[in-house]
């Protein structure tokens, strides 16, 4: 009982910037690590960028220095800070988090429903 909400892709111009939002909401005891994945058409899904419980982050090389990951743990949500958008970025996007829904279980992985974010040249 764990849903994803994702929000905020759209359509911009090579250059422009976009913020993702992903909300995690139902029966959560805690979430470790976040992250954004996408996929573009024809490709396989990569992992974009990831934030851990503790604020660690890493990232994607291709987009070190332009994208930022966040987290507000009370709120359950991670965001995605795009900066200097390439059309190499076109892709969906989608949330995944690890949560434990009680004390006792183990950590389980949940992902967002996706969101498309295009960029024009």
């Amino acid at each position: 009982q764990v849903q994803l909400v994702e929000s905020g892709g759209g359509l911009v111009q090579a250059g422009g910037s976009l913020r993702l939002s992903c909300a995690a909401s139902g029966s959560i005891f805690s979430i470790n690590v976040m992250g954004w994945y996408r996929q573009a058409p024809g490709k396989q899904r990569e992992l974009v960028a990831a934030i851990s419980a503790g604020g660690s982050t890493n990232y994607v090389d291709s987009v070190k220095g332009r994208f930022t990951i966040s987290r507000d743990n009370a709120k359950n949500t991670v965001y995605l800070q795009m900066n200097s958008l390439k059309p190499e970025d076109t892709a969906v996007y989608y949330c995944n988090v690890q949560a434990k829904r009680t004390v006792v279980t183990g950590t389980s992985s949940y992902w967002g429903q996706g969101t498309q974010v295009t960029v024009s040249s």
